[in-house]
């Protein structure tokens, strides 16, 4: 896997981070890693001393933009959007990537078909993110099933061609739509998320929801 680089959105993750890091290492995935700190969090940046990480110290602010800086510093075939807080299973990596090299530009991570689910999903989020989803399959037509779910893989070119640019939560409904507007090919990967090692979710439901649905009518109205 020394053509997959992970990029890992890492702010004020010191205490999951390490977990999450020696997972990936036992399960012998042989995969560069982006970590994304600001330089204030000096107790994550300090985690990742003597680690074969690349520390990337994120410029601006916002996860969306974490994101941004990690996959446009990417240089290897395919990357993936990777969090810091044990969500996410890396051992569905290997076929994240079989399914990116067939044919497929992005590869997306859905927790509503079998056998994926969650174990770190609410009912407010659940109805938000079924509404979502709804909203951006009859606006654009776009058939995945899990819109706000970031868990994604793609070719390196193709994030960096999409011209990204939304800095914060909203970066997760921005990608599919831009994706969809190249016609470029997706593929709706069924994964289970799980509970998060130990924290809070950074995502504020109501206003991030709100921000969410401005954006995809700002993407609607104008294309960008």
């Amino acid at each position: 896997m020394d053509n997959l680089t992970l990029v890992i959105p890492a702010k004020f993750e010191s205490t999951t981070l390490p977990v999450v890091l020696k997972e990936i290492k036992d399960l012998k995935l042989n995969c560069k890693k982006i970590v994304v700190v600001p330089n204030y969090d000096e107790e994550t940046l300090k985690v990742l001393e003597n680690t074969d990480c690349e520390i990337l110290i994120q410029k601006g602010e916002g996860f969306g933009n974490a994101l941004i800086e990690g996959l446009n510093h990417s240089t290897t075939e395919f990357s993936c959007i990777f969090n810091a807080d044990g969500s996410f299973d890396p051992k569905y990596l290997d076929q994240m990537l079989e399914k990116n090299k067939n044919n497929f530009e992005f590869v997306f991570s859905t927790r509503y078909k079998k056998p994926g689910g969650s174990d770190d999903d609410t009912f407010l989020t659940f109805i938000g993110n079924y509404f979502f989803t709804f909203l951006c399959k009859v606006l654009f037509r776009l058939n995945i099933t899990d819109v706000l779910y970031t868990y994604v893989m793609g070719k390196t070119t193709a994030f960096q061609e999409l011209g990204l640019k939304y800095n914060d939560f909203t970066f997760c409904v921005e990608l599919p739509i831009k994706a969809k507007f190249k016609s470029l090919r997706m593929f709706d990967f069924p994964s289970y998320e799980r509970p998060r090692i130990s924290g809070k979710k950074k995502v504020n439901e109501l206003k991030d929801g709100f921000l969410i649905l401005i954006s995809i009518l700002r993407l609607f109205i104008f294309k960008k």
